[in-house]
Order: C-alpha cells, then structure tokens, then sequence
C-alpha cells in the first residue's frame, strides 16, 4: 500500500490528538476568547438541512458546520484529514483504506449521552446515499465506487471500479449517523432528519423558530476544539434591500452574499469589513426542452442571440462580474476560453428562429403551426431583489423585441423548486448554480440525470454530450481530461440548454468585530469554528 499526499498533515493531527481530553468541553488554547453570538443574513431559506437530499447553497451552508467528512479541504485549498487520521491507498489505485478517529462523537439527542462515530456511520452513510430511492444530486459523483467494507470498527475501505484523477478529494462527502434517520435505507425530504440533523461538526442545531431562523450552538465537545462563537443564527430575507438595511442597523452582523447595490454604501462604513471571494459559480436562464417550441437549438441560441447581457451586467451589477460562453464555472481549469460567448445581434436571433419554421403573426408574436412562442418564466421568492427583477424585465423586453412574448412569474422558494425540480412546470427559469472544484457537471447535462429532484430539470439530452461526460470521468490524465471537457465546453455552448449569463463577484460583508474570517470559495463556513468575537465586543 502506498500513502496518500495527506498524511504529511496527519502527523501533527495525530500528536495533537495525544494530549489528555477532558470529558467537558475541549478548548482550543489559541489565545482566542469564546462567548458572543452571529447573527447572519441570507437571501431565502434553507429547504433540508442534511447533505445529501440538500441542493441549495442555504442548506449546503448551514451543514458544513453540522457535519463532518473523511478528508476535508483547508485554506491553502488542500487535501487534509477530518474524521480519517490517515488513509492509504493500494498500488493499482483501486482501493482506499481509511483508518478513522476515536475521539469524535454525535451531536446528542435532547436527554441521551452523545454516541461515538464509528465506521458503521460511514458505511450507512454511502449505502443511503448511493440507495435509488434516494433522490440526491451526489449519487451521480460517487458511481466510480464499486463497494464500501467496514474493515473494523475504525476503519473502513473503497473500493472502487477504476482508479480515478483526484479520488481522494471526494471523500469529502459529509457522514450521516446511521441512529439518524428515521428510514434506515433510503433518505426523502419527509425524513424527520432532514429538518432536524445531527451531526459531528462544530455547531448543533439547536431549533428552527416560527420566522426560519435556524439557530445553531456551538459544540462543546468537538474534536478539533470548542468553536469560539457561542451561537451562529441563519436569518432569511426574502428581499435583499431590506437585508443590507438589517446590516447597517446592526440587526444582523453579516451577510453572505451582498447585493451588489449595496456594496458602495457598506465600503464607506468604518464598522463593515467588505470581502470578496471567488466562488465557482455562474447565473443562467434554462429551458425546458419537453417543451416542443425549445427542443431545436436555433429557438435556443436565438434567444441568447436577442440577450444584450453585457449592458445588463453593467447596468445591474455595477459591471462586477465576467460574461460567459458555457457550462463549466469560469475560473475553473476545464473552461474553455477559446469558445467566446454569442454576441449581441437581434437580427441574428429573428433569423434562426425564421429559420426555425417560426414567422411573425399579425400581434407581432413568433409562431410556428399555429403554436406561439408565448413562455413562462420562473423566478424564486416573491419579493425579489431589484437587480433580478430588472435582469428578468430586460430579459422579456430584449425577447418582445424578437416576437416571442415572456410571461414572468415570481414564486416563494419551495413553490419555484417544486414547480422547477419535481413538477417540471415551466418554460423558462432563472438560478445560478455554484461548484466545487471537481469540475463535474454530469449531473446539469448527462441524461440519466433527468428525473424529479435531478438537476438536469430541462430534460437536456445528447448522446454526444453523455458520451464525452463518462469519457472525461474515465481517463486517469490530466490534460487528456481537460482536452475532453473543452470539447463538451464547445458542444454545450452550441446546444444552447440555457442561456449562459455571468458570473459575479462575490461579497460578503461582517462586522469588524467578528475577526480572524476567512471564507471558503463554495461552502463559505468551512473555518468559521476558528472565527471570533473580542470579549469587549460580546453581546
């Protein structure tokens, strides 16, 4: 067997582990105070809080300082152990051993002792995950793992069907208890345990008020340390206007994301630190393609032909962002620069969809056999921010002036992903996805990823695009895999399955009280159990 780059890392975990704990809290000795409480804004609520039937950032956020994996990624972006001390790996690359701590134990029940995290957990953990009944996003990322054996009650080995690029990094994924679910087979978003997880991580979820204020306290019993911060509360904001008021009025201390209209007004506030972070990230407009009038791609391309994304950018987003021609997350090491984004050209756009078969009624709209291009479009949450609100009017009025008539249709949160992700009841939406670094996008566009709860909710398909996804998935080199996904940038683009916008620069905004923040590019909260507030500062 042979180990793996991280265990340099492990050396100095291990010997940390050796100094005697006692059977309260674990301190963390870094010269930093405990005590105080953040308050923190988002832009909508959490739907599920566990990580496996969890597709949104909200949710996503909320269990990075629940739950815990095998290996984790640290601010240097770099491999290192989590619930694993160490692992290794066989000489063909086929199977991973990893041997786990025994010193971590599950957030308690209300009036139990907390129990120990073993390998059972893990095992339990995949094979729910990995169940067909579980509708999950992760199960396409994990299908390279033949099978999962529990060696020993701390050790457990994958095994998996190719040796794959960067196989350790998956690992990531966070454990679930198997105590935890109420079905010990498969997860659905019914499951009692998706609303109220338990997990290993430095916060416990302490309750979830009558407004959805997720009220998090910190884990006393962590095996890294007791989190400084005493309580991390996950406000909603179904307006973002009213949540950079929030801020400057010192109702919250933070927000995630800042609209960017407020960015001027937070920067010339002594009391706000301003921190931009670059997550993998992009906005778009998807289509349906069940729909008949957007299965040919012209109607397709037409419609980014008809966008001019570069003044809507500039005039909603300050110009803080970048314009983009495909699937991948700019910034990422499989976007293909050469593949330049469609420019801005109505006429074009009228010509495709001429081409197309579609001719301009006597009201002016595009129709073919009678069929008008009259289409729906899906925003979430009611009370939108006005950047979105002005992208979706600008979107209708670029589209009018082309004959084809957007309806747009603004919905709360869980009605807009049920509409979008279940029912499948729309034409158009609106969403923006963001990436980790694995640059893996089989679940927005291969095929078999159409279903409820998928991500492929327009139904794309093209044998083509599936073919080069599993090719780029097998190939165990580097550049032959970013050659691979170049092409499918390429293909995709020319597919047109939504309308590629931009991606943004991301803010986040704090009280300067809150010190040592550093921000995870995707998961945000990653280091936040070493974040701290001064004891002058405490409220």
């Amino acid at each position: 067997m042979k180990r793996l780059p991280l265990i340099s890392m492990i050396i100095v975990t291990f010997a940390l582990c050796l100094s005697p704990l006692t059977a309260g809290a674990v301190a963390r000795n870094d010269g930093n105070p405990d005590g105080g409480a953040l308050n923190y804004g988002e832009y909508g609520r959490p739907v599920t809080l566990d990580p496996i039937t969890s597709n949104d950032m909200i949710s996503m956020r909320i269990s990075e300082v629940i739950f815990n994996g095998l290996v984790t990624i640290d601010e240097k972006q770099q491999v290192v152990p989590d619930l694993a001390e160490r692992a290794e790996v066989s000489e063909n690359g086929r199977v991973y051993t990893f041997y786990l701590r025994r010193d971590v134990t599950w957030h308690p029940k209300e009036g139990e002792e907390p129990k120990p995290f073993t390998a059972d957990d893990v095992i339990f953990t995949y094979n729910i995950m990995m169940h067909p009944k579980t509708i999950t996003a992760l199960k396409v990322r994990y299908e390279f793992i033949d099978q999962a054996t529990r060696v020993d009650d701390y050790t457990v080995q994958f095994t998996l069907k190719r040796p794959i690029l960067n196989a350790l990094a998956k690992f990531s994924f966070k454990i679930i208890p198997q105590h935890g679910p109420a079905n010990p087979e498969f997860l659905t978003r019914e499951d009692p345990f998706v609303q109220q997880p338990i997990g290993t991580g430095p916060y416990i979820l302490r309750n979830i008020t009558a407004d959805r204020e997720v009220i998090l306290v910190a884990n006393e019993n962590y095996y890294k340390g007791r989190p400084h911060i005493d309580k991390l509360v996950a406000r909603p904001f179904a307006d973002q206007n009213i949540m950079g008021q929030a801020l400057l009025f010192n109702a919250i201390d933070m927000i995630v994301l800042v609209n960017h209209r407020d960015i001027p007004q937070i920067q010339g506030d002594k009391r706000f630190n301003l921190q931009p972070y670059n997550a993998l990230s992009y906005s778009f407009f998807g289509f349906n393609t069940r729909n008949p009038l957007l299965t040919d791609k012209r109607v397709r391309q037409a419609f980014t032909f008809a966008v001019n994304r570069q003044e809507m950018l500039d005039s909603f987003f300050q110009g803080q962002g970048t314009i983009i021609s495909g699937p991948f997350a700019p910034g990422s090491w499989a976007y293909n620069l050469d593949v330049q984004p469609l420019s801005y050209d109505p006429d074009k756009a009228v010509q495709l969809l001429q081409a197309a078969g579609f001719e301009r009624g006597a009201d002016g709209i595009m129709a073919r056999n009678g069929a008008k291009l009259t289409l729906t479009l899906k925003v979430p949450i009611a009370k939108e921010s006005e950047a979105v609100k002005r992208v979706v009017l600008a979107f209708k009025n670029y589209l009018g002036k082309i004959g084809v008539q957007i309806e747009g249709v603004f919905l709360e949160w869980m009605a807009w992903k049920e509409d979008i992700f279940l029912k499948h009841d729309f034409d158009i939406m609106f969403a923006s996805w963001v990436f980790d670094d694995s640059a893996d996008i089989s679940s927005l566009f291969h095929s078999a990823e159409i279903g409820a709860w998928k991500n492929n909710f327009g139904a794309y398909s093209n044998p083509k695009v599936d073919s080069l996804i599993v090719e780029s998935k097998l190939t165990l080199d580097h550049e032959k895999r970013r050659t691979i996904n170049r092409k499918l940038h390429a293909l995709v683009a020319d597919e047109s399955p939504y309308v590629f916008l931009w991606t943004l620069t991301n803010y986040a905004a704090y009280n300067k009280k809150v010190r040592r923040v550093a921000i995870h590019p995707y998961k945000f909260f990653s280091f936040s159990d070493q974040w701290y507030i001064p004891k002058s500062e405490q409220r």
